[in-house]
């Protein structure tokens, strides 16, 4: 596969680590939005420093919009998934629909919508 190849390049930013996880931590939100700090006590492990990177990768790459409200302290920054980011989880529940049918078992996980997923 060629390093310019369109899948390559998909697949390296989206397999990177939690960036999968942040989007479906968004997409169950609210209007598919969350708090910096709503989405950091939801990714277990994950740590302050990465979250941020990976919030202004996404933003960067259009899956994710960032609102400042600076007339409160704490500043809050609230995070909102953008159409890219919304269709993006319809891949993303594809995966899960053929990981179940093709029995990769997870028993934690028999939620057919990650939407409704508590996990």
């Amino acid at each position: 596969m060629q390093e310019g190849c369109t899948v390559n390049l998909t697949v390296k930013y989206i397999a990177r680590k939690w960036t999968l996880l942040i989007l479906l931590e968004l997409y169950k939100g609210e209007g598919h939005t969350r708090r910096f700090s709503e989405l950091k006590s939801c990714l277990f492990g994950i740590t302050q420093k990465v979250l941020s990177a990976r919030l202004r990768e996404l933003e960067k790459e259009g899956l994710v919009k960032n609102r400042v409200d600076s007339t409160s302290f704490p500043v809050k920054s609230e995070y909102t998934l953008t159409q890219s980011g919304l269709e993006i989880i319809d891949i993303v529940k594809d995966m899960k629909r053929w990981a179940l049918r093709w029995k990769i078992t997870n028993i934690k996980c028999g939620c057919q919508d990650c939407n409704q997923c508590v996990l």
